[in-house]
């Protein structure tokens, strides 16, 4: 333990698997304090007792980032827990089906904006606030590759991802002078469940994908992880609104 985020106190929003509860972990283990939150109560307090397993400090509050009295609660509850909110790691959002835009489902759409897009908005509102009485502090919100570049068959995943990125770069702007750090992480693929679960599904697909990453493997979790929590830490201190591709190079071509 390097202890980059010793008594630091922060919020992971889709905390309860994949890249959240990987970063939730990283982040305990740098010693922060850790609130988790998720839609799937068993699921965050599940991280929420690693954590506490493995000697971190964490705690479980609900939230849905779609609707923002959710997103009030959590923050407010986080202050009154602690006294205060150093950092943030925005990581929810969701994948919808793949289809082209003229066959998808409008709900799809709407979907990804409200969740993704929409959730991270509500997010960031709420956690400068918060951040300014601390004194300053540091986001980083998950987007994606597909927010760097089109994705095919993706016109509302790959959207909210650039909004993600869009909104990264401007609240950095405007932020900065005041002390707020605000990035994100762009996974490539990444061995989600939901990855997992595809890539058993569909062994020669991901094998092609694989072979198209330049560093020779599929991300995992804790690549995406500690990336976001160097993204917050002081190692990070000149870095603001920057949309870092976490990829094995992917985007390098």
């Amino acid at each position: 333990m390097s202890e980059l985020m010793q008594d630091k106190v922060g919020i992971i929003t889709a905390g309860g698997s994949g890249i959240g509860r990987a970063s939730a972990q990283a982040f305990a283990r740098e010693g922060a304090k850790v609130i988790i939150s998720d839609i799937n109560d068993d699921m965050g307090q599940e991280t929420v007792n690693m954590i506490k397993k493995a000697g971190g400090e964490a705690s479980y509050i609900p939230c849905n980032v779609a609707t923002e009295e959710d997103v009030v609660v959590l923050i407010n509850k986080t202050v009154e827990l602690y006294g205060r909110l150093d950092w943030a790691h925005n990581n929810a959002g969701i994948g919808v089906p793949s289809a082209s835009i003229t066959e998808s489902d409008s709900s799809d759409w709407d979907r990804a904006l409200q969740i993704t897009a929409t959730g991270m908005y509500y997010s960031i509102k709420h956690e400068i606030p918060a951040m300014l009485k601390s004194g300053g502090g540091a986001i980083v919100n998950t987007s994606s590759t597909a927010g760097l570049s089109g994705a095919e068959n993706m016109a509302g995943y790959s959207a909210s991802k650039w909004a993600v990125n869009g909104l990264t770069k401007s609240i950095a702007l405007e932020y900065g002078k005041q002390g707020i750090r605000i990035n994100s992480i762009c996974p490539g693929m990444t061995l989600t469940p939901a990855v997992e679960k595809w890539s058993q599904e569909a062994p020669e697909q991901a094998e092609y994908i694989k072979s198209n990453i330049p560093l020779g493997r599929i991300g995992k979790p804790e690549d995406q992880a500690n990336a976001a929590v160097w993204l917050c830490s002081d190692k990070a201190a000149y870095i603001t609104g920057v949309n870092l591709p976490v990829d094995g190079g992917h985007t390098a071509k």
